[in-house]
């Protein structure tokens, strides 16, 4: 009887705990995956957010010193925004 045993969960058993190790692994994996894919969204969102709420003049003055625009247009728009 004892014998029995000792083979068996010698033998046999490592089949079962491959499998439950892998299944281990699995599962932290796609935990530590969305925790990772979480704080990435949200750390993009607050970038993106940042980034499109740029008021009208700050815009304008980045096409003025890209060169989109000219001096006289830049201050009509200027005096435009001001009023």
């Amino acid at each position: 009887m004892w014998h029995d045993m000792l083979g068996y969960m010698s033998g046999g058993g490592w089949g079962h705990m491959l499998f439950g190790g892998i299944m281990m692994l699995i599962f932290w994996g796609l935990v530590i995956a969305l925790i990772v894919m979480l704080v990435m969204r949200l750390a993009g969102s607050r970038t993106r957010a940042h980034s499109t709420h740029k008021d009208a003049m700050e815009l304008l003055r980045e096409r003025y010193a890209r060169g989109e625009i000219d001096r006289q247009e830049f201050e009509a728009r200027k005096r435009d925004l001001s009023e």
